[in-house]
């Protein structure tokens, strides 16, 4: 048999819709080179092991949609990468991850190469549970065809045999605890998700955005961003919040505050036996002990509670069971019976081995991790065991019962017993009054009574504690009794009914023309009077103030605005290298636009040809919710072919005509559709078969009187977008008429300006569409006149050579004089390779030699060219370090003619 060996080739994470799906998954490449011929019919064993070693993989549907659906694909013969698929997602199961969901994928033109792909928890977790699964495929396999490479690209080993899945399962749960979610915020997440609020992880514990922008909310565990400091604060001292609940006749238990062990026995003598002692601050049971009938106890008690804090209270004990109730607003939720850790003899067994068989219940966990906690072995168990004469080799009677905890808290190994539909209205009055007087939105509320079904005014008992941040484990899955859905009213209580969780967001994508269509479209929001974010390849904005500068074109910046809580709208520039890389930062978006899609990024991350690049362009359109518009451009045939699979409604824009034979905008605007074109030199709204003008273009400034035509098309689409949102059209005319072609309204975006005689444009063009568009507007900017056209070009220099060669030639026509310029990083190229190919390009065009000069920095070649600069020429800048070449410019412009060379300095100082 050949050798062969499976080949990681690359791997991504995506938070947000992709390529491939509109849920988060992780994907992993491989090429199975050989073992591409090698279906899982025609390994033998192959199935058989697997089944042995993960007998849940009989409970996966695959493509059959039932139990055993897996299984019959394996029978049948199916490829290892979607084995590989199915092993991960059931890895992650086992650790406790509920994620069912995943695809494998062939990649088109690349033959034994294959997309794994499948959802996941949390990224750690689910690429350690993708290394575990190529491992374990891989061992199965006949010992000729093993040797999977390139596995580090994914995740760390873990450090357990491959094929001992008990221990590879612990390693992967143990991850799964680490980065994930315990019980309470799970829950809450999940019910949040449910109603479509977005969620966002703020750190590595448990703190919780839900919604965006001005809109958001926030959790942490139960306690909500409504949660007072103060109710907090009096909850944690115990003496205070009973004092409060006192003050409007909630019964509670009488008690004192001590300090010292003296001061302990004193109350206790006073208030008589039992007691409890408990200290002042404290949670989860800790340092609590009940049943406290004597000094020598009472002594034991009281530094167990002083280990917690330095003061204590000691209270008469109350009759009766202990009741955990949930308190949301103004309504008991939910109730639960609390029942202290403890274990039942059978006569054999030594209360040791008796816990050990308690904790082998799966619902049992450590800490917070299950929805009940393993019971722990330590001194204050010990200690509680000795003050009836027993030790954990004690063998206590068939049916004796032996409490293990004073306090019964499901943090310390108790369980819990739904009485939701017990409690009497008396009891539920009294928690809520709790809640409220100490100013609590979400509130635990512990009260002891004989029953809870009977008023604790007529039968005794009354309110011990009042919590906040209380855990929802014992209420979501009680040991015994109905599950409550507490979640529910909870996030009803942050978002009620009506509410929004969400500020509109508007994702621009396409190859030329984001920034400016994102930038119009944020100056007629603002101008709407919504406080609006953006982010484009200058920076994060909120309002006209820049947090932060460089490209922010992905969705890493997009979170940022998302999460400012200040933003009442955000405009989002989408490029494809994020989209690539780690998908959409939002799961929809309100309105979606794609701008067109030229050549550009061709070669790169798989992406060939047009079509290729259409695809990613359509992850916007794909991903606008049902009740939002999708922008499309009109006159773009790639963009037109998106409208059969988008979302929302379709909104069509075009720079021309509604008319025009290209367009489909004219069928569209009869059948009442929204549209925007350029008509008689005006840009008009078509809407609902009525046809309205929004503004001249002659009064949009950053059209140059109409020479700039990609701006007029650039104003269409942020105009489409508007009035999609609703926007009426002289507010949109509003925003547009005041965006200029300057460095302060467009940073790098056609920004103009004059100095000494010679006119200067700052420009990003960066491909062969906008430096076609660009050179559109130099012609009629040259007019005329004899006025030469001075230009520095600079490509990227992982373009294909081909390109680079394009676009030589294409400024060798444009311009004059040509300066080329390679960018600091040269992506892998060889200094002088990209300016050659350029240069042979421009040579190819008919550019004299002698008006070709080559440079290795912009900077050095924005000087050239201003320092070659006569009064009535123009001088064209294409940079990539936008704000450096600007400031460049304006030293220029301030010295005292162009012949000056001290200009790197100026611009450097």
């Amino acid at each position: 048999m050949t050798s062969a060996s499976l080949r990681v080739l690359e791997r991504s994470v995506y938070g947000g819709p992709n390529l491939y799906s509109r849920r988060p998954m992780i994907r992993i490449r491989v090429d199975l080179g050989i073992l591409d011929q090698y279906p899982s019919d025609r390994l033998p064993g192959l199935g058989e092991a697997l089944r042995s070693l993960l007998p849940g993989l009989a409970d996966h549907g695959c493509s059959y949609g039932e139990p055993g659906g897996f299984l019959r694909r394996l029978a049948e013969g199916t490829w290892l990468g979607h084995i590989i698929e199915h092993v991960a997602i059931e890895l992650q199961t086992k650790a406790g991850a509920a994620v069912t969901r995943g695809k494998t994928r062939k990649v088109r033109g690349k033959p034994g190469q294959y997309d794994i792909l499948y959802c996941y928890a949390d990224a750690p977790s689910g690429l350690a549970a993708g290394r575990a699964a190529i491992e374990l495929v891989d061992a199965l396999l006949p010992a000729a065809m093993q040797g999977a490479a390139g596995l580090d690209r994914i995740a760390p080993a873990l450090d357990s045999p491959v094929t001992d899945i008990e221990a590879r399962v612990s390693a992967l749960r143990a991850i799964v605890r680490k980065n994930g979610l315990g019980p309470s915020t799970a829950a809450l997440v999940a019910e949040a998700r449910r109603r479509h609020i977005p969620v966002f992880r703020l750190d590595k514990a448990s703190l919780i955005q839900l919604g965006t922008g001005h809109r958001q909310r926030r959790i942490r565990a139960s306690v909500t961003g409504a949660t007072s400091l103060i109710g907090a604060e009096l909850a944690a001292n115990k003496q205070a919040a009973k004092e409060m609940l006192a003050s409007i006749g909630i019964p509670v238990p009488y008690g004192e505050l001590v300090r010292t062990a003296s001061e302990a026995e004193g109350a206790a003598t006073k208030l008589g036996w039992p007691v409890v002692v408990k200290p002042l601050d404290g949670n989860q049971g800790r340092g609590v002990t009940t049943g406290v009938a004597d000094d020598g106890a009472l002594r034991n008690a009281f530094e167990r509670a002083q280990a917690s804090a330095s003061r204590a209270i000691v209270e008469r004990q109350l009759i009766g069971t202990d009741h955990r109730i949930l308190v949301v607003g103004k309504a008991v939720v939910a109730v639960a019976e609390r029942v202290a850790a403890h274990v039942t003899g059978d006569g054999r067994s030594s209360i040791s081995k008796l816990i050990e068989a308690v904790n082998d219940d799966p619902r049992r966990g450590v800490g917070h991790e299950a929805v009940l906690t393993r019971i722990r072995i330590d001194a204050a168990l010990e200690a509680l065991l000795a003050e009836t004469d027993l030790t954990l080799a004690s063998v206590p009677e068939a049916g004796e019962i032996v409490m293990l905890r004073g306090a019964a808290n499901l943090s310390t190994g108790g369980s819990a017993i739904d009485r939701t539909d017990e409690i009497h209205p008396d009891n539920a009055a009294m928690a809520i009054d709790a809640a409220a007087i100490l100013g609590l939105d979400v509130a635990g509320v512990d009260m002891i009574v004989p029953d809870i079904a009977k008023s604790a005014r007529e039968t005794g008992g009354g309110i011990v504690e009042v919590n906040a941040a209380p855990g929802l484990r014992m209420h979501l899955a009680p040991s015994e009794g109905t599950a409550r859905d507490v979640a529910r009213p909870i996030i009803a209580s942050l978002f009620p009914k009506g509410s929004k969780s969400c500020i509109p967001v508007f994702a621009v994508t396409g190859t030329n023309g984001k920034t400016t269509t994102v930038r119009m479209l944020a100056r007629i929001l603002e101008e709407h009077g919504l406080t609006t974010g953006f982010t484009c390849t200058s920076g994060v904005y909120v309002g006209e103030t820049r947090s932060t500068g460089g490209d922010a074109s992905g969705p890493k910046s997009a979170r940022m605005l998302l999460r400012h809580p200040r933003v009442e709208a955000a405009v989002l520039e989408t490029a494809r290298g994020g989209m690539l890389r780690e998908g959409l930062a939002f799961d929809a978006c309100d309105v979606g636009a794609v701008l067109n899609v030229t050549a550009d990024h061709l070669g790169l991350k798989g992406i060939e040809t047009l079509a290729d690049l259409a695809r990613v362009k359509a992850i916007v359109a794909r991903n606008v919710k049902k009740s939002g518009a999708c922008v499309l451009n009109a006159a773009d045939p790639l963009t037109i072919g998106m409208a059969r699979r988008v979302r929302g409604r379709i909104v069509w824009f075009t720079g021309g005509a509604a008319s025009d034979a290209l367009t489909p905008i004219d069928m569209h605007r009869k059948s009442g559709g929204l549209a925007v074109s350029c008509e008689c030199g005006t840009l008009m709204l078509h809407r609902g078969g009525e046809t309205l003008p929004i503004i001249p273009i002659a009064n949009i400034p950053a059209t140059l009187d109409g020479a700039a035509r990609f701006n007029i098309e650039n104003a269409a689409a942020a105009a489409a977008m508007a009035a999609a949102y609703g926007i009426a059209p002289g507010t949109i005319a509003a925003g547009l008429a005041s965006f200029r072609p300057s460095f302060e309204d467009s940073p790098g975006r056609l920004s103009l300006t004059e100095a000494h005689g010679v006119r200067i444009v700052v420009d990003y063009a960066h491909n062969r569409a906008a430096l076609t568009a660009l050179g559109d507007l130099l012609a009629s900017m040259r007019g005329e006149s004899n006025a030469r056209v001075i230009g520095m070009i600079g490509i990227p220099g992982d373009r294909r050579d081909c390109d680079l060669v394009d676009i030589g030639a294409l400024s060798g026509r444009m311009f004059d004089v040509l300066m080329l310029r390679e960018n600091v990083d040269l992506r892998g190229r060889p200094p002088g390779e990209a300016n050659a190919l350029m240069r042979e390009g421009a040579l190819a065009a008919g550019l004299d030699a002698a008006a070709i000069g080559l440079h290795d920095g912009e900077y050095d070649a924005a000087a050239a060219c201003l320092a070659a600069a006569r009064p009535g020429d123009i001088v064209v800048l294409t940079p990539t370090d936008v704000d450096g070449i600007w400031r460049l410019v304006e030293a220029w412009a301030s010295d005292s003619g162009p012949e000056d060379v001290r200009l790197l300095q100026a611009a450097n100082g």
